[in-house]
């Protein structure tokens, strides 16, 4: 009898022949070998109808291993996806909607336009095979990987299969994509709590381990499910694992977790977010810089060693997360200083948003005692603080004292050393005027001696006057080397009140009328105070004592 063999039958006919024995024993042309051949000279060659074929495999999965079926359609489509799509003769459609055809010209209504379309995507298979079930997809993507496709690829199709079964993985997804994210929750509704489960361990062991393959909100809202789950602890160990292996491409965002545990009072999930800190430590394990690269840092000059940005772009992205937890007030202060205190000093250029973090959890938290305010306070360095957080600082309330007149002290030496580097960077600009025309004018001479042809004597003579002239450079750089050494000297003993600034300074650059033009710009000096020996600045600043520091 005739029988009509398509991609959607010819699975379950094959092993229905194999069940009831109809192979070439029994009958020339018998089904099983009719099967046979259409699997093997028309599904394997299409992609789509390879696609069809593996699809009716979920029904029949034990009978269709042992027939070799799954094997041939996934060694087909994992072929055909590792090589360019124009090699083969079907229809291709890009996302736009429109039909190529093999030769990748446009189609209108299955006439060849010829126009060429742009290039083709390495993503164009991602929505064909996402119709397969989780036994075959993870079939298809282990014989990819086998077959050497590109970890990056792999890793597209995994985000791209765990988005659409997934559902709460596209709460947090741009409003161009909310359009399509009602037919996503249609579409896995029905699945239960288990089968989400497994689909989420098995995606997370399928994802390459390499760093940056996979976005680190992707990874986040993965480890959110896990929690909302109760998947196992070792699939949530690794999804912190790789999270923390690319800590600093987050956002604040990423790390509010929810706490979705009952036995914890907290907000938000503050260990975990420890523990991903302590994996990126591990995975970072570098030496601090030097004095030296701190200096260009500080100078405003990012050009430090790449290997330190990770620490420095985490950093700030540790302080923006306690400003955001600070205010929760069930946050005990050993949590919040050991959160605080994870990353070495040199992770921080300046401290103001430390500074901040600690301002608004003193604000949250005004039943804190003196000496637990001191301890959150030691945490920041006084040093590294802008001139702005400064001005703040000095009119904070919620500060203990000792740490307003260490503020007060490191405030007034920035100012000054501001003012000594005008200075002496004045004296420099005259001193190099001054050298640069004398080699002007030595060249000129040089030059004409040359044009003149005096001869090599006059040559060798200049020659030797310019070297004097650079000779007296050095010597004159020495100099205001030992000067600037004799004024940081000057400027310490400052602080205990024994020598005035202003008048040093002056007098150090030969200004007869320092006394008339300086005293109006003196520090005005508290006497309550005046036993610590730091100068007090008037009390006139941008900020308000009760504001928060932003």
């Amino acid at each position: 009898m005739k029988v009509e063999l398509t991609s959607n039958s010819v699975v379950a006919l094959r092993c229905a022949a194999e069940y009831l024995e109809m192979t070439e024993e029994f009958g020339e042309g018998n089904l099983a070998a009719k099967a046979d051949n259409f699997l093997c000279h028309i599904v394997v060659r299409s992609w789509k109808d390879s696609i069809r074929a593996l699809q009716s495999c979920a029904s029949f999965m034990e009978q269709a291993e042992n027939l070799q079926i799954v094997k041939k359609c996934v060694d087909s489509i994992a072929i055909k996806a590792c090589t360019d799509p124009s090699l083969f003769g079907w229809p291709m459609m890009d996302r736009h909607g429109s039909m190529q055809s093999p030769g990748g010209s446009l189609l209108w209504n299955g006439i060849n336009t010829g126009a060429k379309p742009r290039n083709s995507r390495s993503d164009w298979w991602y929505e064909d095979i996402a119709v397969l079930s989780l036994p075959l997809y993870k079939k298809l993507i282990t014989s990819m990987a086998g077959k050497g496709l590109r970890p990056e690829i792999i890793a597209g199709a995994l985000v791209h299969y765990a988005k659409k079964l997934l559902p709460s993985l596209n709460r947090r997804q741009d409003d161009h994509e909310s359009g399509s994210l009602s037919a996503i929750c249609s579409v896995s509704s029905n699945a239960s709590e288990e089968d989400q489960v497994v689909l989420l361990e098995t995606i997370e062991n399928l994802l390459p381990v390499q760093k940056g393959l996979t976005s680190t909100r992707f990874l986040f809202g993965l480890l959110r499910l896990a929690m909302i789950l109760n998947a196992t602890s070792q699939c949530r160990s690794s999804l912190e694992k790789r999270i923390g292996a690319q800590l600093e491409q987050g956002t604040v965002e990423d790390l509010l977790i929810p706490n979705y545990s009952y036995t914890v009072e907290t907000l938000y999930d503050i260990d975990t977010v420890q523990r991903i800190l302590d994996h990126f430590l591990m995975i970072d394990q570098r030496p601090g810089p030097s004095s030296s690269s701190l200096q260009s840092f500080e100078e405003g000059s990012l050009t430090g060693s790449p290997s330190r940005t990770p620490m420095m772009l985490v950093a700030k992205l540790l302080d923006g997360y306690l400003a955001e937890v600070a205010p929760d007030t069930n946050l005990k202060p050993a949590k919040f200083e050991a959160l605080a205190e994870a990353l070495p000093e040199y992770s921080r250029v300046l401290d103001d948003g430390l500074y901040r973090a600690i301002d608004i959890y003193l604000k949250a938290h005004p039943w804190l005692t003196e000496h637990e305010r001191e301890r959150l306070c030691r945490m920041m360095d006084c040093q590294k603080l802008s001139l702005d957080a400064c001005s703040h600082a000095a009119q904070n309330e919620r500060l203990p004292l000792r740490v307003v007149v260490q503020v007060l002290f490191f405030e007034q030496l920035q100012l000054r050393s501001a003012i000594a580097g005008c200075f002496h960077v004045t004296d420099m600009v005259d001193n190099t005027k001054t050298t640069s025309s004398n080699l002007f004018g030595e060249s000129a001479q040089l030059t004409h001696s040359c044009v003149r042809g005096d001869g090599w004597a006059n040559v060798i003579h200049e020659n030797q006057m310019l070297k004097i002239s650079m000779e007296q450079m050095r010597n004159r750089v020495s100099e205001l080397e030992k000067e600037c050494t004799q004024m940081r000297q000057e400027i310490g003993k400052l602080g205990k009140g024994k020598v005035s600034f202003i008048s040093f300074s002056l007098g150090k650059f030969g200004c007869k009328s320092a006394s008339q033009t300086c005293k109006s710009h003196e520090p005005t000096i508290d006497h309550n105070n005046y036993a610590t020996g730091i100068p007090l600045p008037a009390n006139s600043s941008k900020f308000s004592s009760n504001s928060s520091f932003e």
